[in-house]
């Protein structure tokens, strides 16, 4: 059998071609691997989660008889001690796991910082 005399110029063309490829698509093509796709996923999975329940533990939080005192010792709270106070509140959970999470705490401690406590209405 014959083998033209092309062929090896024409194999090692293609497997540089292929390399090229793979290189451009990785680096500049926002090609992924399996592990970092995944990575990503729950990466934004949680974000997701905190960005739905935040609002809704400044919402319980500020549903205490004892809201207004426990916002101002909130905000007299350095802001490493913050996440933790909202945590001890057990408002920020992850419902999957009924465990407190600090992210929650974190943005709920944000949230309830950004706007006033609102006025209860004298009967």
């Amino acid at each position: 059998m014959n083998i033209p005399t092309y062929t090896k110029p024409a194999f090692w063309g293609f497997v540089g071609g292929v390399l090229v490829c793979v290189v451009v698509g990785f680096m500049w093509g926002g090609w992924v691997t399996g592990s970092t796709a995944r990575k990503d996923a729950s990466a934004a999975a949680h974000t997701a989660t905190v960005v739905a329940l935040a609002p809704r533990c400044a919402e319980q939080f500020r549903a205490q008889p004892d809201a207004a005192a426990k916002i101002e010792a909130l905000a007299k709270a350095s802001s490493w001690e913050r996440s933790s106070l909202v945590e001890k509140s057990g408002f920020a959970v992850l419902p999957s796991t009924k465990s407190s999470d600090s992210d929650i705490a974190r943005a709920c401690s944000e949230i309830l910082l950004a706007s006033p406590v609102p006025e209860k209405p004298k009967n």
